[in-house]
């Protein structure tokens, strides 16, 4: 009986396989178009004759009745049952600013040359005793250190602010000593929980703002459970090891006169800096903002449906709060109605994210504008192939995430500083086009709608003649 060499067929067999992997790669490279045919009418003729519910295509039809995202996102409800936390805001197609564009001055009224100057210089809190004078309008957006963002990304917004000359702001999240120092201007919020509220603390700020609700979690409850909190900011946070971080909305406005004393205490502790509220707009804006003029803030932040989290429940995101649009043309009549619109700053954010928005955003009535959302993927930059294709560019971003370490910090600062120069040299070419010198004279006068909802939201005059 003759033996086997098992050895030599293992080979053999290797050898013939990897063979034939080769020659079939070859034969795809080298004649790709028939491959392509073959497989494409095969899947075209399944599509065309299978009955519809053994039909692949099926998924197509029923994805047009309820949205991928929204597939995924219920699945997610069927894995966890619990309530699932979305990152970065609503993808609802909120009204927004595209309803309007800039009416061009050219012979009734001609533009400024290209070599004159337009004035970008904003003052937050102007009554203050001691004001808040940015060398631009745009500012970082409320994000958190810690409860959102890693180190690293607080400390490049940081640097790229101040080398703008623009502001930071600290969010919800814990103070951290390395952004106060990097930040030329820093506001500091008063969030609901117990820390970043000793007089040390509050004495770093330029501007504090008192954060009562956000348009992406309404003044709800939120809870951040303890894996997502690890290491040296549980210290901070004041947690014992295994507790949930709970943050209820925040007390003092609760009680009678309570925003009042606050206020006042603030503004007496700091030495005078601007003090203002943070409030996500509802139909009871115009109540609220009573509440806070009575309060004599400095300055009122409204923050749009449309703004960015860390991470919150879908129906806070989707469901909770106006469009942007909405709620600033509100709060700017309001403002105005009452008076105060020369003594009280208006800032916005919620969705901005061009220099157009955000433009057209001052045009109706905005002194400042936040962004946030723009900001991260702009200071990201080429960073998210550090994540992609496997991880999502929050593992980078994000405290305590898997990929937090690649961040470079540096890079980041360079891309974001770029961004905020871009997008104020662009509002500046567009301050010129409509003729004006300064930023802060372009209102809705410059402003056209291009559909009759836009122009009753906003009060900007139609770009045709109202049907009769």
């Amino acid at each position: 009986m003759i033996g086997i060499d098992w050895t030599l067929l293992l080979i053999k067999t290797l050898v013939i396989v990897s063979l034939s992997l080769i020659l079939s790669v070859l034969y795809i490279i080298i004649f790709p178009r028939p491959i392509i045919k073959w497989m494409f009418a095969g899947m075209m003729k399944r599509f065309m004759s299978k009955k519809y519910e053994d039909n692949l295509w099926e998924l197509i039809s029923a994805m047009t009745r309820i949205s991928p995202n929204t597939i995924m996102e219920n699945s997610l409800r069927s894995a966890s049952g619990t309530v699932i936390s979305r990152p970065f805001g609503s993808p609802r197609d909120f009204h927004h600013f595209d309803g309007l564009v800039f009416s061009p001055a050219q012979l009734a009224k001609p533009p400024a040359d290209a070599s004159d100057p337009i004035e970008l210089t904003t003052t937050i809190g102007p009554h203050a005793k001691r004001p808040l004078v940015l060398d631009i309008p745009l500012m970082a957006g409320g994000m958190g250190y810690g409860n959102a963002l890693s180190k690293k990304v607080k400390k490049a917004i940081a640097r790229a602010t101040s080398a703008t000359g623009t502001a930071t702001n600290s969010g919800e999240g814990a103070y951290l000593p390395e952004e106060r120092e990097l930040a030329e201007h820093f506001i500091l919020q008063y969030a609901p929980g117990n820390w970043s509220k000793s007089p040390e603390i509050l004495g770093q700020a330029d501007a504090i703002e008192i954060h009562i609700g956000q348009g992406a979690r309404a003044a709800a409850t939120y809870c951040i459970p303890p894996e997502d909190l690890p290491g040296e900011i549980r210290e901070t946070f004041q947690l014992s090891p295994g507790e949930t971080l709970v943050v209820p909305p925040l007390d003092e406005p609760k009680k009678s006169d309570g925003l009042k004393k606050l206020v006042d205490r603030l503004r007496r502790e700091t030495n005078g800096i601007p003090i203002g509220v943070k409030i996500v707009a509802g139909a009871e804006l115009e109540a609220d903002m009573k509440i806070a003029i009575q309060a004599t803030v400095d300055f009122i932040s409204i923050d749009g449906g449309q703004a960015g989290t860390k991470g919150d429940a879908p129906v806070f995101e989707d469901d909770f709060g106006l469009p942007t649009i909405y709620a600033l043309a509100r709060a700017a009549k309001y403002l105005k109605k009452k008076g105060v619109k020369h003594k009280i700053s208006l800032l916005v954010g919620g969705g901005l994210t061009t220099p157009g928005e955000c433009l057209k955003a001052m045009a109706l009535g905005a002194d400042a504008v936040y962004m946030g959302t723009a900001f991260i993927w702009a200071m990201s930059h080429d960073q998210v192939t550090k994540s992609l294709p496997w991880d999502p560019p929050t593992s980078l971003i994000f405290y305590a995430k898997k990929k937090e370490k690649k961040f470079n910090e540096e890079k980041a600062a360079y891309h974001l500083e770029n961004f905020i120069i871009s997008c104020s040299k662009e509002m500046e070419e567009a301050a010129r086009a409509l003729g004006k010198s300064s930023i802060h004279d372009i209102t809705g006068e410059d402003l056209v709608a291009l559909d009759e909802l836009t122009s009753d939201i906003t009060n900007v005059k139609l770009g045709y003649d109202r049907p009769e």
